[in-house]
């Protein structure tokens, strides 16, 4: 038979658990409204903007104006995320996976439209549909995730986003790479590792709170980048 001490603490443990249990569950159902509300009311002004950025990079070189990469999404599962395609056609072909600033990959619309993160306005349209969040690691592609340690797997516990904190830490990964002979290396060397301990410190202290913060920091490194460089 269990102790009486037995018999007190066993309640207090399921509650605990059932308390966290929940907990996740309504974080999750506010992340997803937040997530759906922000998506819809951006999109709505943004779409001429965009109808714009679409025709200007069709102008500016050869191939369709968005780009559609495969990336790892939540559990590891595929999904094509958007963006302006900022590069010539089959550039994933003739390069390798890490973009430098100098990179002659680049198209010149390509460029202007990286420096204030324009590129990155397609994903809100993965956001409404469920396969990234606002706030969440930045997805990756899928020979990158086959890398993964298990400790690493915890990555993909949760749903992709377009900005996190190693966003905002290397908000001009470019300008890290130019130069460098070999960009990949440089990435797996400096940005990386820094890269997933941020993105699982976000894991661990995901919340509303948190989600909020990083979105407003995001918002003032954009303008203090738009007010540096133009």
């Amino acid at each position: 038979m269990p102790t009486p001490s037995q018999v007190a603490v066993a309640p207090s443990r399921h509650y605990g658990i059932y308390y966290s249990q929940r907990t996740t569950l309504v974080y999750a159902i506010v992340k997803r409204i937040l997530d759906l509300a922000v998506a819809l009311i951006a999109l709505i002004p943004l779409a001429p903007i965009m109808a714009v950025i679409a025709i200007l990079v069709k102008r500016d070189s050869i191939g369709p104006a968005l780009y559609r990469g495969e990336r790892a999404g939540r559990n590891g599962k595929p999904f094509e995320m958007l963006k302006f395609r900022t590069m010539v056609v089959n550039a994933d072909s003739i390069g390798g996976p890490s973009t430098s600033a100098d990179d002659s990959r680049i198209t010149r619309v390509g460029h202007r439209l990286r420096r204030y993160k324009l590129d990155e306005l397609p994903q809100l349209i993965n956001v409404l549909k469920g396969e990234m969040s606002l706030v969440g690691p930045r997805p990756e592609v899928m020979s990158e995730v086959r890398t993964y340690t298990a400790e690493e797997r915890k990555l993909l516990s949760v749903p992709p986003g377009i900005t996190d904190w190693a966003s905002l830490r290397f908000s001009d990964e470019g300008a890290i790479l130019e130069g460098a002979a070999d960009p990949h290396q440089v990435y797996l060397e400096k940005i990386r590792p820094e890269k997933v301990r941020l993105g699982l410190e976000y894991v661990q202290h995901r919340s509303l709170l948190v989600d909020l913060r990083v979105l407003a920091d995001t918002a003032m490194v954009l303008l203090r980048t738009r007010t540096r460089l133009g």
